[in-house]
């Protein structure tokens, strides 16, 4: 049996991002979605990086989620290599405690969009289903899954009682 084309890229600067941003697959996983996880940075690996995104669309890839800290230039250096719609999930780092990687991501010149999630687990969370979204714009049994996934956040809440 053969596994089924990503259409999604969830990339991270660094392995460390792994602790948060594996629940961007896991929320994946969740609806279906085949995805590919890999570590590229826009500073260390950054042909590598490009060559990636250069040939991400070709290869099934829809979307793409970036994820990274300190300066998180990884999600803008994805943007600049494709056409298709970059996710950036900015991450807690060393410094501000991720305020930086927010408004680096977020604070792209026009041009070049960079859709910007929440820091952190939210972000990587939101990410994913924000993705989701995206592909189930020509995809209705995915579309029926978010609205399942909705309605079963709704009765979650709703059976939540106090005392």
């Amino acid at each position: 049996m053969s596994t089924p084309t990503p259409r999604v890229a969830v990339l991270m600067g660094s392995k460390s991002d792994w602790e948060v941003m594996k629940t961007t697959s896991e929320t994946l996983k969740k609806f279906g979605v085949a995805h590919e996880c890999k570590v590229l940075s826009a500073h260390r690996t950054p042909k590598e990086a490009c060559d990636y995104v250069s040939s991400a669309q070709g290869r099934g890839i829809r979307v793409i989620i970036a994820a990274a800290g300190g300066a998180a230039h990884l999600a803008g250096a994805c943007a600049a290599h494709t056409t298709l719609p970059v996710l950036g999930v900015p991450m807690e780092g060393w410094a501000l405690k991720g305020l930086d990687a927010l408004l680096s991501t977020v604070q792209m010149p026009p041009g070049m969009p960079v859709g910007t999630l929440a820091i952190g687990k939210p972000g990587a969370t939101n990410a994913a289903l924000l993705a989701v979204q995206i592909l189930a714009l020509g995809d209705e049994a995915l579309a029926r899954k978010l609205v399942e996934s909705r309605e079963e956040n709704r009765r979650k809440i709703l059976a939540e009682t106090l005392e």
